[in-house]
């Protein structure tokens, strides 16, 4: 039996997927030209340097939507990213379109959230939000956003700030995985609906387990297009979306799951991510991250070295500011739950009281 090399997968990759699928022998390339593997495609070897890589690891670690949950199944964004990465491979293959690159879009898209979920999030927003009003003009984002983050980290933060050099088709599905934009490939534009799909199931099922909820509190109206159970709903919006989507020129639902979908998905923002159980901790998570934002904005010694790269001493200059608001939100977003709790510790908690 023969050696199944790069070449023969890229010779499958033609016979098997449709006209419309992203090709890997035909990717725009990389930032840094490399040489081609012997035995993995390029998007074959983006998902394995993304899997390799130290902020994928601390997706283990990081918040889904129970903060510190008291049991072994709930979420984290580990467990997310993989349920997404399972979706969009399963349509993805439906579809005949390519699943490495599929898979590497998925694995890498949230690498770029904060500590504590979404609530780590808006408190580096707010953080920056005051800075930006302070040196107007300086570049400074005015939010922070997790997709954005995950681009910096792989074109800027890991690898000792070479970043992983990824293809341009997987960086494009990273950048528009959120908001209004498209991906340009088809594949990007799957795992932005898988993400949708995977957290609205999941996080229901988490609030569940948590006793935040109970299947019959949930909307009857979405429930009864989707179904009753978590496997159910899965089922009903990865049909729909295959079929809806089998000879468009887009990723797409049908009107009638979509409405369902984002009906459901309201509704957990206002029993789940907005209030309730699940949030009691979030004040706490929140001040906790905007107190080391302010030490490091003040103290930028105590960031670690690879973080002060950058900085020019004695400057107090807009530009400077930005550029230390950037690291700092760097050294920040990439921190998990317990180390930043830690950090917090170390630098806010008298010794004599520390656990």
């Amino acid at each position: 039996m023969s050696i199944m090399t790069r070449e023969d997968y890229e010779v499958q990759e033609r016979s098997r997927l449709q006209p419309r699928a992203a090709f890997a022998d035909s990717t725009r390339g990389r930032v840094r030209s490399l040489s081609l593997d012997p035995y993995r495609t390029e998007y074959q070897r983006d998902r394995d340097r993304v899997i390799h890589c130290k902020a994928f690891r601390r997706l283990s670690h990081k918040t889904q939507v129970f903060l510190a949950p008291e049991g072994d199944h709930y979420r984290t964004r580990l467990t997310h990213t993989l349920e997404v990465a399972q979706i969009a491979r399963s349509i993805a293959r439906a579809l005949r379109l390519n699943e490495d690159l599929t898979e590497a879009i998925a694995l890498s898209h949230d690498l770029g959230h904060t500590p504590f979920g979404h609530k780590g999030e808006d408190a580096l927003s707010e953080c920056l939000s005051e800075i930006a009003a302070r040196c107007p003009g300086a570049g400074i984002p005015e939010r922070f956003e997790h997709n954005t983050q995950s681009l910096r980290i792989v074109e800027r933060l890991e690898y000792e700030g070479k970043g992983l050099n990824l293809t341009w088709e997987v960086r494009d599905g990273i950048k528009h995985h959120t908001g209004s934009g498209r991906a340009a490939t088809l594949e990007g534009q799957i795992v932005a609906i898988a993400d949708r799909i995977a957290y609205v199931n999941h996080d229901i099922d988490d609030a569940m387990r948590g006793g935040v909820l109970c299947e019959v509190e949930l909307p009857k109206g979405p429930t009864d297009v989707l179904g009753h159970n978590h496997g159910a709903r899965i089922m009903t919006m990865v049909t729909d979306m295959v079929e809806s989507s089998h000879g468009a020129e887009v990723i797409q639902m049908s009107p009638e799951v979509w409405e369902a979908m984002m009906e459901l998905r309201q509704f957990l923002f206002d029993r789940v991510y907005l209030c309730g159980e699940a949030k009691a901790e979030d004040p706490k998570a929140y001040r906790v991250v905007r107190s080391l934002f302010q030490h490091y904005l003040e103290h930028p010694e105590d960031l670690p070295s690879e973080y002060r790269l950058e900085m020019e001493p004695g400057s107090e200059s807009a530009e400077a500011t930005a550029r230390l608001a950037q690291m700092v939100t760097d050294y920040i977003a990439g921190m998990t739950d317990r180390f930043a709790i830690r950090m917090f510790q170390r630098l806010f908690v008298p010794s004599a009281w520390k656990v």
